[in-house]
Parts: C-alpha cells; sequence; structure tokens
C-alpha cells in the first residue's frame, strides 16, 4: 500500500479555503498512485477552533466539507480530521473525529478518547471522550486510526488519563497505525515526538504513520515534521519541518527501512524557523501586508527586525529610530548600519523636543520629585505612540520587540514598549536572544556585531544598563525557567546553589508584573510554558510576598 502524509496548514474557519487545500492535496496522492492520504486532527476547520464549536453553524459546515472531500474519494481512500456532532443524549455536544473516507462515503470513524486539558489545551471544554474502538479495513489492511494524544498514553502509564486506546486496538491485531495530529511546536517537540512515536511502535510491533499539522493559529505553533515508521523502529521517512509537505510511503519500502531518515536541525535553527513561519503566517492569515518596528540599536529590536524581514520581505518593515538625549551614538549608527545591510526603509524621529514638551507641562504638577522611572516611562510612551501613529497612517502592524526576560520581571511600559500587534521574541528568554543573532548572522552579518557585544540598556537615563537592577542574563534566565517551565518554588531553586534573596526578588518580579503580561500581545510560543493562554495566573495574589 501506498500512503501518503499531507501535512497542511489551514486556516481557522476557512471552509472554502481549506476545502481547496485538501482537494489540491488529494489531486497530488493520486498523481503519485497513492492509495490513501492522510491529513492532519481538526484538518477540515483549522486547529484550534476554540469557541467557533459553540456555533452549530460553524459545525453544519464541518459536516458539508465532510462530505465534499468523501465525494472526492474515487480510487483512493481518504483520512481527515473534523468535529462531529455526539448523537449521545448524555455528554459534550462533540467528538474530536478522524472520517476515513473511500468510494465516496464514509466507511470508518475514529473519535480521540484522551482530551488534553493543560498548558494551551483545553478540550475537554469542547469534547466528548471515546469509549469505544475498533479498526478500520481498507485495501486489505487492518488499520489502528487514532487521533494526537491518543498515543500519548503508552500502557496506561500517563497519569492525566486511564485508558489507552492502541491496548485495545492491538487487540484486533491491526496490520498499521495511523495517527493524526496538531501536535504544537516547543524547542524540544521533535525528539520528544520521534520517542513517543517510537515507543508505540516497539510496544505493539506494527509500523507507525503519523501526520502532524504545520503553521501557526496566531500564538500556537506547529512544526509538521509528520513520520513514517517501520515496525522494527526505524524512522523510513521524517517530512519536513515549518513547510506544507506532502509524501508518499511504500509501506513495503517503510518496514525495509534499515536506518533512520531524519530531519538534522538544531534547537536555535528551529526556534528561527517558528519564529519566520509565525510572523508570516500572522500577517498572510489576517491579510496584512507590512511591519512596523522599533529600532533602538539593541539585540532584541534588531533579531525582530532580522526576523520579520525574513518573513515578510525587507520592504515590507519599517524601523523607526527614535533617538533621545539618552541614546548613545553607537545606537543609532549601528540601526543604520543594520538597514542599509538589510535595505530596508527607515525613519528617524528624534524624540527630545517631544520629551522635553511632556516635563515641561507636567513639570508645575510633579511637586519638584525627582527624576525616576516616571521619566523613563514618559520616553517608552512617546515612543508607543510615534509607532502607533505609523501604524494608523500606513496599515503597518506594529511588532512588539520586548523578550521573554523582561516580560517575566516586568521590565517594560505598559502602553510604550509592550505595545504592539504580535510579540516575536516574547517566549525566547534574553540569552537565547543571543543565541539567535548569532544564528542570523551564521552565513553573513546581517546584524552588527557591537549589536551583539555591547551591554544590553534600554537607554532612557545617563549611562544605563540592565545589570543596574538585575542579575546577569545568564544567571536571571535560569532562575526564571526554573520557576517558569520548571514550575518550581523558590526553596527548590535554593537548593540548586542560587543565592536565597536573589531567588525571591526575581520570583516576587515575576509575579508582581503579571498584570503588564495580561495587556501584552499574543507572543509566538516556542517553549514548553509561554506565558499567554498556556500559563494562567491570577493577578492578585500574595505566593512569595
Amino acid at each position: 500500500m501506498k500512503i501518503a502524509l499531507a501535512q497542511i496548514n489551514c486556516i481557522i474557519g476557512d471552509f472554502e479555503g481549506n476545502f481547496s487545500k485538501i482537494k489540491d492535496y488529494i489531486a497530488q496522492a493520486k498523481s503519485q498512485d497513492a492509495d490513501l492520504v492522510v491529513f492532519p486532527e481538526l484538518s477540515v476547520c483549522g486547529y484550534p477552533p476554540r469557541d467557533f464549536l459553540e456555533f452549530t453553524d460553524f459545525i453544519g459546515r464541518c459536516k458539508d466539507s465532510v462530505q465534499r472531500i468523501a465525494a472526492l474519494a474515487e480510487g483512493i481512500g481518504i483520512i481527515v480530521g473534523s468535529p462531529t456532532p455526539n448523537p449521545n443524549t448524555e455528554g459534550k455536544d462533540l467528538y474530536n473525529a478522524a472520517f476515513f473516507l473511500s468510494e465516496g462515503k464514509i466507511i470508518g470513524e475514529a473519535h480521540k478518547a484522551l482530551l488534553p486539558t493543560y498548558d494551551i489545551f483545553d478540550e475537554y471544554r469542547y469534547f466528548e471522550p471515546a469509549e469505544i474502538f475498533h479498526c478500520i479495513e481498507f485495501r486489505g489492511k487492518k488499520i489502528a486510526l487514532t487521533v494526537c494524544e491518543d498515543i500519548w498514553n503508552i500502557g496506561n502509564e500517563n497519569p492525566l488519563y486511564d485508558i489507552c486506546p492502541m491496548d485495545i486496538l492491538a487487540q484486533e491485531n491491526p496490520d498499521l497505525m495511523i495517527n493524526i495530529s496538531a501536535s504544537p511546536f516547543d524547542a524540544g517537540k521533535a525528539e520528544m515526538r520521534r520517542d513517543i512515536v517510537l515507543a508505540n511502535v516497539h510496544r505493539y510491533g506494527i509500523p507507525m504513520y503519523y501526520c502532524n499539522y504545520v503553521g501557526a493559529q496566531t500564538e500556537i505553533l506547529f512544526d509538521g515534521g509528520s513520520l513514517a515508521v517501520s515496525s522494527k523502529g526505524f524512522i523510513a521517512g521524517e517530512m519536513l519541518f515549518f513547510k506544507e509537505d506532502l509524501q508518499v510511503f511504500d509501506t513495503e519500502a517503510v518496514e525495509a527501512a534499515t536506518r533512520d531518515n531524519v530531519n538534522q536541525t538544531s534547537r536555535i535553527e528551529r526556534i528561527h524557523d517558528a519564529l519566520v513561519m509565525g510572523i508570516a503566517d500572522y500577517f498572510r492569515k489576517q491579510g496584512f501586508k507590512s511591519a512596523v518596528l522599533g529600532l533602538s540599536g539593541g539585540i532584541d529590536s534588531a533579531v525582530t527586525l532580522a526576523l520579520a524581514a525574513e518573513a515578510l520581505g525587507k520592504d515590507h518593515v519599517l524601523s523607526v529610530l527614535m533617538p533621545s538625549e539618552y541614546s548613545s551614538n553607537h545606537s543609532v549608527d549601528d540601526s543604520l548600519k543594520m538597514v542599509e545591510t538589510l535595505q530596508s526603509p527607515y525613519k528617524i524621529v528624534p524624540i527630545k523636543s517631544i520629551y522635553q514638551s511632556f516635563l515641561g507641562e507636567l513639570k508645575p504638577h510633579f511637586e519638584d520629585k525627582p527624576f525616576d522611572v516616571t521619566e523613563e516611562n514618559i520616553q517608552a510612551r512617546i515612543r508607543g505612540t510615534l509607532l502607533m501613529a505609523f501604524s494608523n497612517k500606513f496599515g503597518n502592524i506594529l511588532l512588539n520587540t520586548s523578550n521573554k526576560s523582561e516580560a517575566a520581571v516586568g521590565y517594560g511600559t505598559l502602553y510604550g514598549d509592550m505595545a504592539g500587534g504580535l510579540s516575536v521574541i516574547g517566549d525566547v528568554y534574553k540569552t537565547e536572544v543571543y543565541e539567535l543573532a548569532k544564528f542570523i548572522n551564521r552565513n553573513v552579518e546581517i546584524i552588527p556585531e557591537n549589536i551583539i557585544t555591547k551591554a544590553p540598556s534600554a537607554e532612557l537615563r545617563p549611562d544605563q544598563k540592565d545589570s543596574d537592577s538585575l542579575p546577569e542574563y545568564d544567571i536571571l534566565d535560569v532562575i526564571l525557567k526554573e520557576y517558569i517551565e520548571g514550575r518550581k518554588g523558590p526553596r527548590e531553586i535554593t537548593a540548586e546553589g542560587y543565592d536565597e534573596a536573589l531567588v525571591k526578588r526575581i520570583l516576587k518580579l515575576v509575579n508582581r508584573a503579571e498584570y503588564k503580561r495580561y495587556q501584552t500581545p499574543p507572543m509566538l510560543r516556542v517553549s514548553r510554558k509561554a506565558f499567554g493562554m498556556g500559563r494562567r495566573m491570577p493577578i492578585v495574589g500574595k505566593y512569595l510576598e
């Protein structure tokens, strides 16, 4: 049998566009003599549809699309994901289903049993878990068909669940396993995905064909990397990362594999590619054409510019340089060098006179209080206002340039440098931003070396350095990762050798900045625990106080 895996990039709710794409990929699979073509989880409507699933019309259009796709199943089998109504009077209204289509009709249906309700997932809000499992026969093969999370409870060892669908399906002695997924990206997901698929193959002794989603849905990114694995545990093929792809796998050739054929990419390369895809998809799917950002001469805005120029094209990213009386000459010079290297458009709008005007108007009301964060924030908000003016006047979407380390400890100004329609590196720690800069410069210097090597500074007061009020980033980022991603408390982190007072101060900063993060733009997710929908913390609380 020849099985085509079609990892596609859908748009949530774009039924016509998604159907057209699925139709095109079916035609490609037919042209390569495939017996079966497999599409990802909920590919009919796009993933994750969230509360669109509560609209009767939305579900009706999903049903119509499945019927239209079934009409294309002439001479080829098709597996496609869609929500479907639960006919029972008890339980949730919907199942998360994989439809098996052949010769113009539905010949089988598999419902998702394991419904993730953690981090960014909230599937039990919408779907009823499956309780009945049967293999589907097609062209002499008995197929165990599952949906995404259903293969992540191997041997019923995952404490989140009390059932293992494949253990039940294995009792019918299937010839192969097919899993349709929408498994979100994080920097370590490719290795984890391979391990899970291989663990299933080793447990059941049959080959697996795993079809994953690709593309960005606002902040949630999907990296593709679909897999074909032999019963002996060799990865016969791993499909492209971050790109739509169709590959046809002959089951006999897969079984004959004697070595792994996987994508050899580094962690930082995958983060880079994920961010570029995230920017491009956000703009394309929203119908936006161009971006604007504030280019400060610092590492964060430089990396954001480089990523955006790659994603959108250098002519579609406007950089605005807004030097103040505290800006160093090299900040302006470094920024100019970068935009000239990229041949990207820019504007220079000094803010000194605007800032002095603010201070003059406020002086009678400030009661001769000394210079403090107030004056620093005024500069940031002036810049935010100017950037939004360019955004409004020319239709450019403002890209936020704050990194995860700053967002974590609250080192950002609401309605100033925290403004934007999309946060590009808001899930990238400062130390990783430097890694990204070096990766971007791997072949040719795009980001000037001085931007990478100079000490980071917000330049909002004379001789300001980030290290004046924060530990060095290589220390700060480790503590932040332990707290945010490792979910460790102060005693656990201190026990690893970090200064107790420093740990408590950093963790308090993180908690106190929660109100700011509630007002930030969506952040492209590249870690296991990103700020946003996957990390739900109270704004008001006393933990660590």
